[in-house]
């Protein structure tokens, strides 16, 4: 892999909420994590909520077992989860926020408020060797908060851009989108690495895709949807290509 190159990490929790529908065993997100792989997936992402309402812990079990690219674990910042995370030692874990009632990750970690607590949480993390990354928005005092608890990793939300696209409200998709170019900067001179995703699709991707300071792009509710219609493996190249365009 070059330098330059963009990662792309494929989330799986939807083949999940399909499966979940009928309680059934299919579609399995192992063999959709497996698919994507193949296809040109730098890695695979999976948030095991606090309900299960998606992804289970043998979903984890499955993917740890059969992953030949690194697995990032997105989680809440709960004993719980630091314990399961810390019996298989994936490759990242992102600290998420969650409620019970969202339907998603409805937008960036609270940091700055958390800073001690979410310090001393992260730290068994990062001793048991998980690169650990923290979902914010793209707000400086956030970001500073992050670097200085000992995260390695940010991974900035853009949802609020891809929404506002989605609505046609292109001023403020446009200042979302140079916050978000901005900060992406910030964050890579202070030394984090800077990932990024929430909503992302084919119209969405490349802006964010050419920002130099941004490592890798998590992208899965987008590519579940998309592979009903031209199947996973199809799905998983185009959004490789657009990303290949954009930082070429």
């Amino acid at each position: 892999m070059t330098q330059n190159k963009l990662r792309l990490g494929v989330n799986i929790d939807h083949v999940a909420t399909v499966r979940n529908a009928r309680g059934g065993a299919y579609p399995d997100p192992v063999r959709a994590a497996k698919l994507a792989e193949e296809a040109g997936a730098d890695g695979i992402t999976a948030h095991l909520r606090e309900d299960r309402r998606h992804i289970t812990d043998a979903d984890i079990d499955g993917l740890m077992e059969a992953l030949t690219v690194p697995l990032n674990f997105e989680m809440a910042a709960t004993e719980e989860m630091q314990q399961i995370a810390l019996r298989h030692k994936p490759h990242a874990v992102c600290i998420v926020p969650e409620k019970r009632e969202e339907r998603t990750t409805e937008g960036g970690l609270e940091v700055a408020r958390e800073e001690n607590r979410l310090a001393h949480y992260i730290a068994p993390l990062r001793d048991a060797g998980c690169r650990v990354s923290i979902f914010i928005a793209a707000d400086k005092m956030q970001i500073e908060a992050a670097h200085r608890i000992g995260a390695e990793v940010i991974e900035l939300h853009t949802g609020a851009y891809c929404d506002y696209h989605a609505e046609g409200k292109a001023e403020d998709r446009d200042r979302e989108l140079e916050a978000l170019r901005e900060m992406s900067a910030f964050a890579h001179s202070l030394g984090l690495e800077v990932h990024a995703g929430h909503g992302l699709t084919y119209e969405t991707v490349k802006p964010v895709a050419a920002f130099p300071e941004v490592k890798e792009l998590n992208i899965g509710h987008f590519l579940i949807g998309e592979a009903v219609f031209r199947g996973l493996t199809p799905a998983v190249q185009e959004m490789r290509r657009l990303m290949d365009d954009a930082r070429g």
